[in-house]
């Protein structure tokens, strides 16, 4: 048989693969590791002769003071192997040192080592440590300034490392889904609680099985909708009021429905008359309450007076459906079921597992928030969009929070039809908790407890956040 070289075509093969990229399977920091374990230098990966002993640090799991000696050094140590110069150093010094038991990004709690305060460049974590082991050693009414700290600060301190991870990596979620403006903060200084569980964040309304949502038709023929209305826009083709001030400030008495601007009107994106469709504007923080509240929510920027804030977002269902859910829900002792009852009762907001950030918005019985009826790419009166609007101007770190038992004067024949169920600009369900607990609002208007009926039913609602 004859032998044939495959060289050539070796050779055919490289040109023809000429340009030709493969996507690596490793992350970039997986990349910079396996450098530093080899000690290899890459440009590309920033990993130089000058830094390739640099690892980064995860979290602090534990702290400790002690004097240096040669015998002590082991301990210290664990494994770790320090230049001759460091280590001369921590012998001469007569000081204590402070010590960090430090957990390696990308590698295991096996290889965990215990680093003098020197060597650590993470100002941040080494901050947040600090702050996390004062407020648990005052909880636990222990003396600061101990050399080594009790197993279980330790342990509480990893968990807390832990849970601001998971934290971080919902808020990093939160605001890669979003599709509004106002950026998303994630905050728990109260207990070890994570991200909530079966809950996902959406921007619209999610579309129950079996119902069918119609865009409008027709659109208006403004240029200036402000200043030049023809026919009074789309609010005066319903027979409605402008509904903003050339600031974006809602200028209806609450009861009276909002209709913006739609996609088939002749205006553009900067149209006064278009407010609640662009969103979310402000930066607003999910955070632990400290009362028994659950999460709530706060502003992180100024709010003015009668500026729109934020939609009740979640998925639309029947009423009967609703009232199915419903059942379960009391099982488990809360519901985000929110009636739209606008015109009928055939529709329900069920925002348990699907929802923006107002799933977390507390009740109050002093509100800064109200509720308003807004139509604008569907006019089916029994479908409004729900949004929230301020009452008064809001400071920043101020908690947002709307009565969910509110009661308004009518303003008109349709806010007449409201039912005191959720006296809320014609909506009559609202998100409740089906038990008997008190309220925690700690407003001095504070009602104390709720009652509300739903069809044949009769509950009672806790003032907040269910589901927290």
């Amino acid at each position: 048989m004859e032998k044939r070289s495959d060289f050539g075509g070796g050779k055919k093969m490289a040109e023809s693969l000429k340009g030709c990229t493969v996507p690596c399977k490793l992350s970039f920091d997986q990349l910079q590791m396996l450098c530093r374990q080899e000690k290899i230098s890459c440009k590309q990966l920033g990993v130089s002769r000058n830094n390739i002993n640099d690892y980064e640090v995860e979290y602090l799991c534990d702290y400790k003071r002690m004097k240096i000696s040669r015998k002590s050094m082991a301990q210290v140590n664990a494994g770790r192997t320090y230049t001759v110069h460091t280590l001369a150093k921590l012998l001469r010094s007569k000081k204590e040192q402070e010590f960090y038991l430090v957990k390696w990004k990308d590698y295991p709690e096996s290889e965990n080592t215990w680093e003098p305060r020197k060597n650590l460049k993470c100002v941040k974590l080494l901050r947040q440590f600090q702050q996390d082991m004062e407020a648990e050693l005052r909880r636990r009414k222990k003396r600061r300034g101990a050399k080594q700290l009790d197993t279980s600060v330790a342990s509480y301190l990893v968990q807390k490392a832990k849970q601001r991870q998971k934290l971080q990596r919902w808020e990093a979620h939160l605001n890669k889904t979003r599709n509004h403006k106002g950026r998303i903060f994630v905050l728990n200084e109260v207990d070890l609680d994570g991200p909530p569980k079966d809950f996902t964040y959406i921007n619209n309304y999610k579309v129950g099985e079996g119902i069918v949502i119609n865009e409008v038709a027709v659109g208006c023929e403004c240029t200036d909708c402000l200043g030049s209305p023809m026919n009074g826009c789309c609010a005066g083709t319903s027979l409605h009021r402008f509904a903003y001030n050339n600031r974006g400030q809602v200028r209806l008495r609450a009861g009276q429905p909002i209709y913006e601007c739609n996609s088939r009107c002749r205006c553009g994106p900067d149209c006064p008359n278009r407010v609640v469709q662009k969103g979310i504007q402000y930066d607003l923080c999910i955070f632990k309450t400290d009362n028994g509240r659950g999460w709530g929510v706060r502003t992180m920027e100024h709010i003015r007076k009668n500026s729109f804030v934020m939609e009740y977002v979640g998925e639309i269902i029947t009423t009967e459906e609703a009232e199915r859910r419903g059942h379960i829900y009391d099982r488990q002792g809360a519901t985000y079921l929110f009636d739209l009852d606008y015109v009928e009762d055939v529709y329900t907001v069920d925002a348990a597992h699907h929802g923006n950030i107002s799933h977390f918005v507390n009740h109050s019985c002093d509100p800064n928030l109200q509720v308003y009826n807004v139509f604008i790419d569907n006019l089916d009166e029994r479908l409004p969009r729900i949004a929230f609007f301020s009452t008064r101007p809001i400071r920043p770190g101020e908690e947002l929070t709307f009565d969910y038992k509110m009661r308004i004067d009518p303003v008109d024949a349709e806010s007449t039809k409201m039912d005191s169920n959720f006296i809320l600009a014609g909506l009559t369900g609202s998100p409740k908790k089906r038990i008997r607990v008190e309220c925690k609002c700690g407003m001095d208007s504070c009602r104390k407890l709720c009652a509300c009926k739903r069809p044949n039913h009769t509950h009672l609602i806790l003032c907040t956040n269910p589901f927290a």
